[in-house]
Parts: structure tokens; C-alpha cells; sequence
């Protein structure tokens, strides 16, 4: 007679309960993966926007706009036309202002002025409202900690932005 070969209950049970134990300490590296995208998304943002910067201020620098203040730089469009046609932005020293319209007409996103990200419509929140003339973006949805913040140029410096958060902040 043959004899049979093959894994006990317990053997199986065993080996079962070694998978589940690495299940658990591998499960956390796996579980955030929403704030990496949100920090992707935002990491997304903030290129879009020196991106726009960078033509905003080779469009102001091509009208002599670039060193003045409160300047409406054209970003397309006719400005003499009747009715215009111009999207406009306005820029100190060249870079765009904080503000909600000149994040419309330069950004391809929806974006809607807030100061929490909380029930938003848009994609995106941006808070204009700071008193240093800073904006802060949320992703909708987002925790408040989750944000960028835009500063805008000066007359010493080009625009900055914060450090984007970490996964764990989102």
C-alpha cells in the first residue's frame, strides 16, 4: 500500500495564519493611497500654475508689463475689439495676482472661491480672501490640511509656493 503524502489542517491553518499576519503589517503601506493622490493632484496644480506663470510673464514681458504693478497682461484674444475679446489676467512684476479670476483664465480647471474645502462644487477650492494677498488651494474633499499655498511675486522675489504636504496631512 502507498503511502499518501500531503499538508495537515494544521499545517494549512498555520500557513494561514502567517499570511494574514503579513497581510496586517503590509496592509498600512497599501492604505493611504488616497492621500498620495491627493498630493499628486496637488503636486499637479502647482505645475500647472508655474506653467501659467511662465507664459504671463513672457506675454507681460513682450508688452513691457513685466516690471509694474496692477498691470492687465492679455493672454488671448482681442482687447480692442468691440465687444473684447480678451482674457485678461493681472499681474504684479509680470506674475499673476492671487486671485480667483486670473486662476479662471489662466488655469483649464474648475475652481470656485472658499476657504475650507469642504462642500465644494469644483474641482478645486482657493482662498483669496488672506490678507497677505496669498492663495491657499484645496483639492474638493481634501482635509483643510491639505493644501498649497501661492505667494504671490514682489518687487525682490518670483512667485513661491509652501512645501506640498505630506500623504499623511491628506
Amino acid at each position: 500500500m502507498k503511502k499518501q503524502s500531503g499538508f495537515t489542517l494544521i499545517e494549512l491553518v498555520v500557513v494561514i495564519i502567517i499570511l494574514g499576519i503579513l497581510a496586517v503589517t503590509a496592509a498600512p503601506k497599501f492604505i493611504n493611497l488616497q492621500g498620495d493622490a491627493r498630493v499628486s493632484a496637488l503636486n499637479g496644480l502647482k505645475a500647472s500654475i508655474q506653467g501659467a506663470n511662465t507664459l504671463v510673464y513672457s506675454k507681460a514681458a513682450l508688452a513691457g508689463l513685466e516690471k509694474g504693478t496692477n498691470q492687465s497682461v492679455v493672454l488671448s484674444g482681442d482687447a480692442t475689439a468691440t465687444p473684447s475679446t480678451a482674457v485678461l489676467v493681472t499681474t504684479d512684476y509680470g506674475y499673476m495676482r492671487a486671485s480667483l479670476n486670473n486662476f479662471k483664465n489662466s488655469l483649464d480647471i474648475t475652481i470656485s472661491e472658499g476657504t475650507t474645502p469642504t462642500g465644494a462644487t469644483t474641482d478645486w477650492v482657493v482662498d483669496t480672501t488672506t490678507t497677505s494677498g496669498k492663495a491657499k488651494f484645496w483639492q474638493a474633499g481634501a482635509p483643510a490640511t491639505c493644501f498649497i499655498e501661492y505667494t504671490p511675486a514682489t518687487a525682490t522675489a518670483a512667485p513661491t509656493f509652501t512645501a506640498t504636504p505630506a500623504a499623511s496631512a491628506c
